[in-house]
């Protein structure tokens, strides 16, 4: 586990709020020099800590999406299974997010898909046919309430 100090803390929380700040904006914000800033920012990055930006998209563009909140059980965990489920996984632009869990389930993954057809498609075609799967379990997003 990496820790993080607190100007570390501080970067991420301002990034996270608005990670197109600038890099003077940002320094200032910390209390640092802009190309200490950049250093530190830099640093999380090749750390892996901050692995990423995105854009949130609101609006017509984010409601022809239905999220489904997926748990995965798979009929063994052995590290064999494991790494070919979640390689597969990875091949497939629907699932948008996945965690490896401790409790009932194995995995619990986020989809993104246009309505339930396109989730009997994805269900049977996909999620099914995952190395090692033995139950799926699936529930629709109402709403996102962030």
């Amino acid at each position: 586990m990496q820790t993080l100090d607190r100007i570390d803390q501080a970067l991420i929380r301002a990034l996270r709020r608005d990670a197109r700040i600038t890099n003077a904006a940002l320094a200032e914000e910390v209390g640092l020099s802009p190309s200490a800033c950049l250093r530190r920012v830099r640093l999380l990055e090749e750390r892996g800590i901050i692995r990423g930006y995105t854009a949130i998209v609101a609006g017509p563009a984010q409601e022809r999406r239905d999220t489904v909140i997926v748990r995965i059980t798979l009929d063994r965990q052995t590290e064999d299974v494991l790494t070919r489920f979640e390689n597969e996984l990875r091949r497939h632009p629907e699932i948008r997010e996945g965690w490896l869990m401790t409790g009932q389930e194995d995995y619990l993954l986020r989809l993104e898909i246009d309505g339930t057809g396109d989730y009997e498609r994805v269900h049977k075609d996909v999620l099914s046919r995952l190395p090692g799967v033995a139950r799926i379990n699936s529930s629709f997003a109402i709403r996102s309430l962030l």
